[in-house]
């Protein structure tokens, strides 16, 4: 017997009412306007039936393609190449950015004085479940992009500066943890998303379309 559907778990329902929303995008059933008025109602809601209603007209058979697709972009990256367990940045009067493809060490030291860094974490490959991230910063600017996949632990302490953790740090327990711990005087240290729930989704959904309409012609 079927379990009822508001006693599924909502973000396994989230998930899947996605799923068809992006199989149906992509094969040219409903439009982009379309797409993201759904897209949009389901990420916004906390009710069950509020998601499933936007797939009620829908083909609901998302198939083997676009699941495989969907896990390759969406899962963590993992790398099995040996990388050091601590790399330091140091930025007196200057400016460090690491972003793109990296191997992430188990542990990073980041100093600033008058300066400022960036760490992207949004396609960098991870080495171990648990980073540590150690910040000493003054008068400086440091900013961390993090991925939705990954959970952010900030035991930052600040004395005249701000320290702002706006990742959600809602993914799985298998995912990677960064635990960011350290000193921010006269600083200011930011961890955010670099691309929201939503921009990810569209830009998954018009790579998938893009290859289906490219398949067809061939």
């Amino acid at each position: 017997m079927p379990v009822k559907l508001e006693d599924r778990p909502i973000e396994q329902v989230k998930e899947e009412v996605i799923d068809v929303l992006i199989h149906n995008y992509s094969h040219g059933i409903i439009s982009n306007e379309a797409f993201e008025r759904r897209l949009d109602a389901v990420i916004a809601t906390s009710s069950h039936q509020e998601m499933v209603d936007q797939i009620q007209d829908l083909d609901a058979a998302p198939d083997d393609t676009l699941k495989k697709h969907k896990e390759q972009q969406f899962s963590v990256h993992y790398s099995q190449a040996p990388a050091e367990d601590s790399e330091t940045l140091v930025n007196i009067l200057g400016e460090t950015e690491r972003s793109g493809v990296w191997i992430v060490p188990k542990e990073i030291r980041l100093f600033t004085i008058l300066g400022g860094s960036t760490l992207d974490f949004t396609d960098a490959r991870f080495t171990s479940s648990n980073v540590t991230v150690k910040v000493m910063s003054i008068l400086g600017s440091d900013k961390i992009f993090v991925p939705e996949n990954v959970n952010v632990l900030s035991k930052a302490f600040c004395i005249l500066g701000s320290s702002k953790n706006k990742a959600p740090s809602v993914a799985s327990l298998h995912a990677p943890t960064i635990n960011i711990e350290g000193v921010v005087i006269l600083s200011e240290l930011s961890i955010k998303l670099k691309t929201t729930m939503k921009q990810n989704f569209v830009a998954f959904a018009n790579k998938m379309k893009a290859m289906f309409e490219a398949n067809s012609k061939t």
